[in-house]
C-alpha cells in the first residue's frame, strides 16, 4: 500500500503555528487605542490650559486713595493714647478686558510711625460683591476711635514736628485683598493683594483751612 501523505511540518518540526486567540488580539488593540486617546486629551487639555493662561492672564488692580479726611489726632504722652478719627475714600480700577473681579473681603490697617493703630473691614461677607471688567468702583473706610500708642522721644518729637507744620501727618495704609478673577460665573484664579498708600493728610476742623488732599495710586503686591 502507497504511503500516505503526511501534511508539512512547519515550526522547526514541532507541528503547525497555533495563532493566539481572538479574544487576545482584540484586548491589547483596545489598550492601546485607550492611551492613545487618553495622551492625545491630555496634550489637548495642555494646550487649552495654556492658550486660557495666555488670553485670560490676569492684570492685577489698581488700587487709590482719592480723598483723605482727617478731624482728629491728637496724642496724649501722659495716658499714651492717641485719638483719631480718619475717612479715606478709595477707588479700584479693573483693567481686565474679559476678567470679572469678586472681592472676598479687603481689610485696612492704619500705622503712624510704623506704629499700627487701628483696623477696620472696608469689605466683608457681608458687603462683598463682583466688578466687571474695565470698570472702577468706589469704596470707603472710616478709621475712629482712641487706641494706646507708645511712642518713644524721637517719635513724639516727630509727632510734635508734624502737628506744628499745618498738621500734615504722614499716615501709612496697608490693605490686604482677597479676590477672585472670574469669566462668567467660572473662576480662574484666585489672588490675595497688598496694596500699600502713604498718605500726607492734614488735620481740619475748627473752621481751619486746609489745603486739598493729593490723591496718590497705591502699590500693589500680588501674593497669589
Amino acid at each position: 500500500m502507497a504511503d500516505e501523505k503526511q501534511p508539512p511540518l512547519m515550526n522547526g518540526g514541532y507541528g503547525p503555528l497555533t495563532p493566539p486567540p481572538y479574544n487576545q488580539h482584540r484586548s491589547r488593540n483596545c489598550l492601546c487605542c485607550f492611551f492613545k486617546v487618553l495622551i492625545t486629551l491630555i496634550i489637548l487639555l495642555g494646550l487649552a490650559s495654556l492658550i486660557s493662561c495666555l488670553i485670560l492672564r490676569p492684570r492685577p488692580l489698581k488700587f487709590s486713595v482719592t480723598n483723605a479726611n482727617l478731624t482728629q489726632f491728637n496724642y496724649n504722652s501722659d495716658k499714651k493714647t492717641l485719638d483719631y478719627n480718619l475717612v479715606l475714600n478709595f477707588t479700584a480700577r479693573n483693567p481686565n478686558k474679559k476678567l470679572g473681579l469678586y472681592y472676598d473681603y479687603v481689610e485696612a490697617n492704619a500705622f503712624y510711625q510704623d506704629v499700627w493703630f487701628s483696623l477696620i473691614d472696608v469689605i466683608n461677607w457681608e458687603n462683598s460683591f463682583r466688578q466687571s471688567p474695565k470698570s472702577t468702583i468706589e469704596m470707603s473706610g472710616v478709621f475712629k476711635g482712641q487706641q494706646v500708642l507708645f511712642l518713644d522721644e524721637s517719635q513724639r518729637s516727630q509727632f510734635d514736628l508734624e502737628k506744628n507744620n499745618h498738621g500734615v501727618f504722614n499716615i501709612f495704609v496697608g490693605l490686604d485683598l482677597k479676590i477672585r478673577y472670574k469669566l462668567g460665573r467660572m473662576t480662574v484664579t484666585k489672588s490675595k493683594s497688598k496694596a500699600k498708600c502713604p498718605i500726607k493728610v492734614a488735620l481740619s476742623g475748627d473752621g481751619k483751612i486746609v489745603s486739598p488732599f493729593e490723591p496718590i495710586e497705591c502699590d500693589i503686591d500680588v501674593k497669589g
